[in-house]
């Protein structure tokens, strides 16, 4: 699990550990820590490769600072550009004893690589103007930000309206991630992520937010019994689709048709029944259910077929036309909306809820009391009780239409098969990435294809974690 904890909790951590060590060690352990992944950035040809360090007044310039000088004694050419009046002592100490300069303006050489440490995860977000301007300057050049892109919000993973901001190609981040590394719009712009460990672990309470890997999602799948039985491994129910939109119900089963659940029936509109029938043949009309499957493509309809699955008492993903109608305080309800239907749920504009998805996800909890699963470049799944997950799998080809009902089916077989909401509706979430992405291939993908790879994905899985 890949966890992200909030700045007090990680200021806090780090007190506690640092009253353990040397003074010093644990900004030590983090330019130590840049600087070797700097140097696995620029590769076996470092040796006199010109690094830029901006750098800001607070301990995160002085990280950038003393990874410079590991740079320096390793023969890259470093130039700190020094963007305020005070800076770290100790790390322009050992910059300049390394062999590293200084300026306080551009410098003439372009350098192949910039070290971003203006702000630190302290900072407020957006910057001042003289450091968007060294920005503007060495446009084009690959950037590694120290610790979180300066000018974002850390907490919330948002960006600045008004002001600049980092986009970097690598953040190198200590001791444990930050909200702002799984949370778009914030995480996006930090690129790829890569964690220095400080020894923080024990020092860290819950997360803020957290990320299921592979082993994660491995451990929680459900796995059928020696004696199991189509029954006994769970049965989803479908009511999607409608004669306007027949495909949404043929998606929508085909994603509950994965292999999760041990049965699949089909309730709804004749002409989809129809349709279900003859490219499903496995899948069974009505009866008794483990978990639902509500809404995606079902027009005019979706009122009562909600009313009818709730009535049953049993998990409910709730989805597309289903929403408008989406029940209060049922935590066995899954919300599954993307931004532009959780905008009207929450009755704002769609982008209010682009930039700040983590808020508005936890908005929508509180009001409606049900598992949300907000879909996204990082979709995020929050729990009444505070929980939240990001999911970082999936491709952009995955913004493909249907890719939703695909997934509301996936979620409500695992309902089916036996996880909580919580855990199916991030589990599903992570499934479906992973799948888009098996079955693109980096080119362009559909719903169906999405589908069909799932069970590709979970026997990878499976593969891996057999003895």
């Amino acid at each position: 699990m890949r966890q992200a904890h909030t700045v007090d909790q990680v200021r806090a951590a780090e007190s506690e550990l640092a009253a353990t060590l040397p003074e010093g060690t644990l900004m030590q352990r983090a330019a130590h820590g840049l600087a070797h992944a700097v140097l696995d950035l620029l590769g076996p040809g470092a040796y006199g490769r010109r690094v830029l360090l901006l750098v800001g007044s607070g301990d995160n310039g002085g990280d950038a600072l003393l990874a410079g000088a590991v740079l320096a004694r390793r023969g890259v050419s470093v130039v700190a550009w020094l963007l305020s009046d005070r800076a770290h002592e100790a790390g322009l100490a050992a910059l300049r004893a390394s062999g590293g300069t200084t300026t306080t303006r551009a410098p003439t050489q372009r350098p192949d690589l910039v070290l971003d440490g203006v702000v630190g995860i302290g900072g407020r977000p957006g910057l001042r103007p003289d450091a968007a301007a060294a920005l503007d300057a060495l446009a084009g050049v690959p950037l590694v930000a120290v610790d979180t892109p300066s000018g974002i919000d850390v907490d919330t993973g948002e960006l600045p309206t008004d002001t600049p901001h980092v986009r970097a190609d690598l953040t190198v981040t200590f001791g444990t991630l930050k909200p702002a590394h799984l949370v778009d719009p914030a995480a996006a712009a930090a690129g790829a992520v890569h964690l220095v460990d400080l020894g923080l672990g024990p020092y860290l309470p819950a997360p803020a937010v957290e990320a299921l890997q592979p082993v994660d999602v491995t451990a929680l799948l459900p796995r059928p019994t020696a004696d199991a039985q189509k029954y006994s491994r769970g049965v989803v129910g479908v009511r999607a689709g409608s004669a306007a939109y027949p495909g949404a119900g043929l998606l929508s089963v085909a994603g509950a048709g994965c292999g999760l659940a041990g049965m699949v029936r089909y309730v709804g509109d004749d002409v989809v029944r129809d349709l279900v029938r003859a490219q499903h043949p496995e899948v069974v009309g009505a009866g008794r259910v483990q978990a639902w499957v509500v809404g995606s493509g079902s027009g005019d309809g979706a009122r009562g077929m909600l009313a009818e699955a709730l009535a049953d008492d049993v998990p409910t993903v709730v989805d597309a036309d289903a929403l408008a109608h989406a029940p209060r305080d049922r935590p066995d309800a899954i919300l599954t909306p993307h931004a532009g239907e959780l905008a009207t749920m929450l009755d704002v504009e769609r982008a209010e809820v682009e930039a700040r998805p983590l808020a508005h996800a936890r908005i929508a909890v509180d009001r409606y009391g049900c598992v949300v699963l907000l879909k996204g470049r990082h979709t995020l799944v929050a729990h009444p009780d505070g929980r939240v997950r990001a999911t970082t799998t999936g491709t952009p080809w995955l913004a493909t239409a249907g890719a939703g009902d695909v997934l509301g089916g996936v979620v409500g077989a695992l309902a089916a098969a036996g996880l909580d909401p919580y855990d199916a509706a991030s589990v599903g979430s992570w499934l479906h990435g992973a799948a888009a992405t098996h079955a693109s291939q980096g080119g362009p993908i559909t719903a169906g294809a999405v589908a069909a790879a799932v069970p590709e994905v979970l026997r990878a899985l499976l593969r891996q974690s057999t003895p």
